[in-house]
């Protein structure tokens, strides 16, 4: 098993956000004993299929999930012992590989962008304080590793843009259609979905809100969007 010093260097040596997720959190795993180990970001949430959405939507809710609303208030990590009873959190929660719950916070500036949350079934040790310390730890490096790593990444994918495609995601942000893209810009609509299709690959997103997360990350919208199409 890996120890913490192990797992901050990992985390130091991952390329991208795919090793990071194919390796580190193997580790992560490992070391906590974990059923299950997840990490995410909420500008690429993933998509779900529609029967799931509903129990999802609920995961993310902080009125739905305390363990959520901890993180969100407060930064820091938490257990679901913490903050609601054994048996209010069956309630919530009644999977027997969700049975203990812990989650940590990805915190970049100020704010909250994400998390990494690990699970353990029924008849495990519930998670206790010095794993609630040793995940502390590894969330700071896990934020310093989204500052360093990840926006520069995406500042790059920013780079590969042309400045009509950088014109066609600023009226994409403002929340025109395609047609009216093409009316602003004096093409085609169908120039408009071709080059809508090349920006996907280079920025290896597929849609259009996940395109504007991507492109505004780190900048204010020119405009908030109204009727941004997925």
């Amino acid at each position: 098993m890996a120890n913490l010093q192990a797992l901050f260097a990992a985390i130091a040596q991952a390329k991208n956000e795919q090793e990071l997720r194919s390796q580190v959190l193997l580790e992560f795993k490992d070391y906590f004993a974990a059923k299950r180990c997840g990490l995410f970001f909420y500008d690429r949430l993933p998509k779900v299929d529609s029967k799931l959405q509903q129990t999802f939507q609920l995961a993310l809710s902080i009125e739905h999930n305390p363990v959520l609303r901890h993180i969100v208030e407060r930064h820091t990590p938490v257990h679901e012992a913490l903050v609601v009873s054994p048996k209010t959190w069956r309630l919530i929660c009644p999977r027997q590989d969700h049975w203990h719950v812990m989650a940590g916070p990805l915190v970049t500036n100020g704010k909250l962008i994400g998390g990494v949350g690990l699970t353990r079934e029924q008849g495990k040790p519930a998670f206790d304080t010095q794993n609630l310390l040793d995940l502390s730890a590894l969330c700071l490096h896990l934020s310093t590793w989204v500052a360093t790593v990840r926006s520069p990444q995406q500042t790059l994918a920013i780079h590969r843009l042309t400045p009509r495609e950088m014109q066609i995601a600023e009226l994409v942000a403002q929340g025109y259609t395609n047609a009216e893209i093409g009316a602003q810009l004096w093409i085609t609509e169908n120039s408009v979905k071709q080059a809508l299709k090349r920006m996907f690959r280079k920025l290896e997103v597929s849609s259009r809100a996940q395109m504007i997360a991507e492109v505004f990350a780190n900048k204010s919208l020119p405009v908030h969007a109204q009727k941004i199409e997925s």
